[in-house]
């Protein structure tokens, strides 16, 4: 694992597979984390209580900075499809197993995953995203929205100068990202 400075990581949080973690600076993850995926995690990030990022070694989270994950939220990277064509399960050996869904979740800059909410593998929270609490992220989105319900919807967007002006004053770069 890879820690960078300012970080507090609660006791009882948990990575299944620590040596494909990497954190950045100024990142704080709150009791009852639990991920078993690669994770990589970029400066300015919140994980709060009781998230959790499942689907194998195979398959990861990036959390670029600037994000939050609000307590109760689930990212899945990969999950057995149900799809009738082989018995669900991760034990199952692999000939009877059905299909799986599976991709990376990116979280670019400024994104935001609510309380509660739900993100399936392949999300995208492009930058300044915010998933409201509850919804259910299906797929891809557009800059700077607010996205809502299950399936969720763009509702409106996000104004993004005063974040970016506040960003800036913590050493961010408009050009380069972090």
């Amino acid at each position: 694992m890879k820690i960078g400075t300012d970080v507090i990581i609660d006791e009882f949080t948990r990575f299944k597979r620590p040596e494909l973690v990497t954190i950045g600076n100024r990142v704080a993850i709150d009791y009852g984390f639990y991920c078993t995926t690669q994770l990589e995690i970029g400066d300015y990030v919140h994980i709060s209580a009781y998230v959790s990022c499942i689907g194998g070694k195979e398959v990861k989270l990036v959390v670029k900075g600037f994000n939050n994950i609000m307590a109760g939220a689930r990212i899945i990277c990969s999950t057995d499809r149900f799809d009738g064509r082989g018995i669900a399960g991760i034990l199952v050996p692999k000939e009877l197993r059905g299909r799986f869904i599976s991709g990376d979740v990116v979280m670019e800059e400024f994104s935001n995953v609510g309380t509660n909410a739900i993100v399936l593998p392949g999300a995208i929270l492009r930058r300044g995203v915010l998933l409201t609490a509850g919804s259910l992220l299906i797929g891809d989105t557009r800059e700077w929205g607010v996205y809502k319900g299950n399936p969720a919807i763009w509702v409106r967007r996000v104004k993004e100068k005063q974040i970016i002006e506040n960003a800036i004053k913590l050493g961010y770069d408009e050009e380069k990202g972090l």
